[in-house]
């Protein structure tokens, strides 16, 4: 009867199994997790665009959004909403780079 495993040394293995596993998951989650932090986008305000490039304006900025030179998303409800900048797009226009591309 060496072959049989009893019940609790069958509960013993699961509860081993699980622990295994969740550890598993938790590092899986944590390298996904710096993964996605190396692709995050980072919006400006109109105001902080005006200090990523030097001597810009913020005239010059809701200019060019107006213009559709640089792209933007608005954060809240209708006009009153903040003008967010995306700022590899901003970057890239003052390289001489067109926007997302």
């Amino acid at each position: 009867m060496e072959g049989i495993m009893t019940t609790n040394r069958k509960n013993e293995l699961i509860a081993q199994l699980v622990n295994i596993l969740s550890e598993l998951i938790e590092a899986n989650d944590s390298e996904q997790v710096s993964e996605v932090k190396s692709d995050a986008v980072e919006m400006l305000t109109v105001r902080e665009c005006t200090e990523a490039v030097k001597g810009l304006s913020e005239h010059t900025v809701r200019k060019l959004i107006a213009q559709g030179k640089l792209p933007y998303l608005r954060a809240g409800d209708g006009v009153k909403g903040k003008m967010l900048i995306n700022k590899a797009d901003l970057l890239a226009y003052f390289n001489g780079q067109t926007a997302n591309g």
